[in-house]
């Protein structure tokens, strides 16, 4: 029987994995741990026809109020799937984002090697920064070695997150420690992250609101865009018997321009909107990240499926179907 603790599980990627651990496994013994600040039971209780709703047990506490070790003991893990941490990349509070991110990890990563647990944790593309090691400018996929130029506190913590992984897995090399380097992610269930969810999220319901889509001028920004199934898929491959312990990046492999994004939505909802261009505010901005995907093949034998407007396009028509028919213009 499949016991496994997810942190975060309420949360927009966390609560797609909980749905498909309990769709793959229905004798599963599954422990959400989530402060609900962000995540909400909403994601773990759906009330559409092709809904679903969460068998596991919920700790609505934040990590770093519990007693980690005690927990553990209790619930008795096989996995633990840690996607929990403060995730607006526009907070500017280092320390806050230290304490909150970087320690409870900590105490995770200690639990699961001295119990010898395997552990899966959700890093960021955050960690490349703006400069990339200069991957930014050559406009070329992201090696795992061009991280290290963070440009906000969120990219900070996951970086120290992950020198806290390096040094345990240089001292424990036989530790099953898998973090991923999630890129922009989209998908169900990212409607409550509110202004943290996805640029498509975020355009498509501009667009189902009857509302001209508004993006950063010249709309060429350029991202890795990928959808939270082939996240999933992921994030379960680094979970397998076969996955190498390391950091891996986990993305489409390709870029989509904002303006793709919304010619893609348009062809989704039957809509020709044109976008409204507006200058960025934020001097830390990613404007362009690519995940090169050939170590996360050889580490964890998983590569992305559909290319990204495919998705972008089924995703626009879940959406109307879910909350409505937008204007035509």
């Amino acid at each position: 029987m499949l016991r496994a603790m997810i942190t975060g599980g309420a949360g927009f990627i966390g609560s797609n994995l909980v749905r498909r651990l309990q769709d793959e496994h229905p004798d599963a013994r599954l422990l959400v741990i989530d402060d609900l600040r962000t995540g909400t039971f909403a994601n773990l209780c759906d009330d559409s026809p092709d809904g679903w709703s969460y068998g596991g047990q919920l700790v609505a506490r934040s990590l770093g109020s519990l007693n980690l070790d005690d927990l553990v003991d209790q619930f008795d893990p096989q996995i633990i799937f840690h996607e929990a941490s403060i995730t607006d990349t526009t907070i500017i509070d280092e320390a806050r984002m230290v304490v909150e991110n970087v320690e409870p990890f900590k105490k995770l990563l200690e639990i699961a090697v001295a119990r010898g647990l395997k552990l899966v944790w959700a890093s960021s593309a955050a960690t490349y920064g703006r400069l990339a090691n200069g991957a930014t400018a050559e406009r070329r996929p992201f090696r795992l070695e061009d991280a290290g130029h963070p440009a906000n506190a969120y990219g900070i913590s996951k970086l120290l997150m992950e020198n806290l992984h390096r040094q345990m897995l240089e001292e424990h090399p036989e530790a099953h420690v898998v973090a991923l380097r999630y890129f922009n992610v989209f998908g169900a269930g990212e409607r409550n992250k509110k202004h943290m969810a996805s640029m498509v999220f975020q355009l498509a319901e501009q667009m189902l609101s009857g509302k001209q889509p508004r993006i950063f001028r010249d709309g060429e920004q350029a991202r890795d865009q990928v959808p939270v199934e082939d996240v999933v898929d992921a994030t379960l491959a680094a979970a397998g018997d076969g996955a190498r312990s390391g950091i891996y990046n986990v993305g489409s492999g390709q870029t989509t321009t904002y303006n793709q994004i919304i010619c893609a939505l348009n062809q989704a909802l039957g809509t020709r909107y044109e976008p409204q261009y507006f200058d960025n505010p934020y001097p830390f901005y990613q404007d362009y990240t690519c995940a090169d995907l050939s170590q996360t093949r050889d580490g964890l034998g998983w590569s992305s499926k559909a290319p990204p407007q495919e998705s972008i396009i089924a995703y626009g028509r879940w959406l109307q179907k879910r909350f409505g028919v937008p204007s035509r213009e």
